[in-house]
């Protein structure tokens, strides 16, 4: 009998050892109705971005978000495939910023550097993959290697989830994406990141969040089976949003993948021009406050079952020269650590429960293994 007894226990424990996952093989989500790494209604995954200076948290670069606030549960960074082409003074090869400590004039980008590091440890990653110029090229199968590579880099981050942002903003102006070359190197994309098993991924197809109706909005869109979620940039015109009821009719979830106060003027319908707005200045940061913070954060309780991520992107934009000329921009300095107002306005919402910071039971919440994050 206690033959028997032991010979069954030796049975089932080799059994169960044998059923155990491969610690080489990236993580299962459990079954569920959510979208991959959506989180339940009345959740918003908080992410800062969007580069090293604006984030912070590095020995190098310690004046960000990561230095004056609790850290967020994602952080957002960009990578270009645009090779050969130049932008202020630098010239892109490879994955830049992935890597690579790049600057083409936004401030340097690296994301290993944060990657590598402890305060980095349980934040997801936003990606912002621009491919302006060589979308066709993308489609047409010519620049595999470089797509495979940002693929398999990463899959190297393992159980970390990435939110992948392909060309994003497609429909302004400024990308002139041509769409049918756009739609096919989107699909081309994920196709080849499926085949290869890359599963740490969710695809979010971001507009640029205004001047755009339903029936546009469609015309670029790549397909159901092709977005996880439905993006949008909160600037100056967010009363245009059209996003929210396309990603609403599809049972998509949203990420405000972009959003800084600017605040609309006179010119703005004409030029983009938007006032001047430095967080810094007292009476500046009131009538941020006012006219931006507070339909920002209205639009995200208004609609608790959509819109399930925002980045912040903290950023002394005025001081980069890719935004100099720029008249969104040109005027704007986001850092809430240089007003001590805004700072507690912003740390009394963004504590609520309801905002998904870093923690350890975080990624293990994205995957849908637990109900507790």
């Amino acid at each position: 009998m206690r033959f028997f007894v032991l010979s069954s226990f030796i049975f089932l424990f080799i059994q169960c050892k044998s059923d155990a996952p491969s610690t080489n093989e990236q993580p299962k989500e459990q079954e569920t109705t959510l979208a991959k790494f959506e989180p339940e209604d009345g959740k918003v995954i908080l992410f800062v971005g969007q580069e090293l200076e604006s984030i912070g948290g590095l020995e190098d670069w310690n004046d960000g978000y990561y230095d004056h606030f609790p850290h967020p549960g994602g952080f957002t960074m960009y990578t270009k495939i645009r090779p050969g082409d130049e932008e202020f003074g630098f010239t892109y090869s490879g994955l830049s910023g992935v890597t690579t400590t790049d600057d083409w004039g936004d401030s340097p980008s690296n994301m290993s550097l944060q990657i590598a590091d402890e305060d980095f440890a349980h934040s997801a990653l936003a990606i912002g993959l621009e491919i302006v110029n060589h979308e066709g090229e993308i489609a047409a199968g010519e620049l595999d290697s470089l797509v495979d590579a940002l693929g398999r880099w990463i899959q190297s981050l393992e159980e970390r989830p990435v939110f992948l942002r392909i060309g994003y903003e497609f429909g302004g102006s400024w990308n002139h994406y041509d769409k049918e070359d756009y739609i096919k190197a989107y699909k081309r994309i994920k196709d080849r990141y499926d085949a290869q098993g890359i599963n740490n991924i969710a695809y979010v197809w971001q507009s640029h969040g205004w001047g755009q109706d339903q029936a546009d909005l469609l015309s670029w869109y790549p397909g159901d089976d092709y977005v996880d979620w439905c993006g949008f940039s909160f600037f100056s015109r967010w009363s245009e949003v059209q996003m929210i009821q396309f990603a609403k009719e599809r049972n998509k979830p949203v990420f405000i993948a972009e959003a800084t106060p600017t605040i609309s003027s006179a010119t703005v319908k004409e030029n983009g021009k938007t006032k001047e707005t430095l967080l810094s200045n007292p009476e500046q940061a009131k009538e941020a406050w006012k006219e931006w913070f507070t339909p920002f954060f209205n639009m995200i309780d208004d609609h608790p079952e959509t819109i399930k991520a925002i980045s912040y992107i903290n950023c002394h934009w005025k001081s980069h020269p890719m935004w100099v000329n720029n008249p969104t921009f040109m005027d704007v300095d986001a850092r809430l650590q240089t007003n001590s107002e805004i700072t507690e306005k912003w740390k009394a919402i963004t504590n609520q429960e309801k905002y998904l910071k870093s923690s350890p039971k975080l990624f293990d919440y994205l995957w849908h293994r637990n109900k507790s994050n």
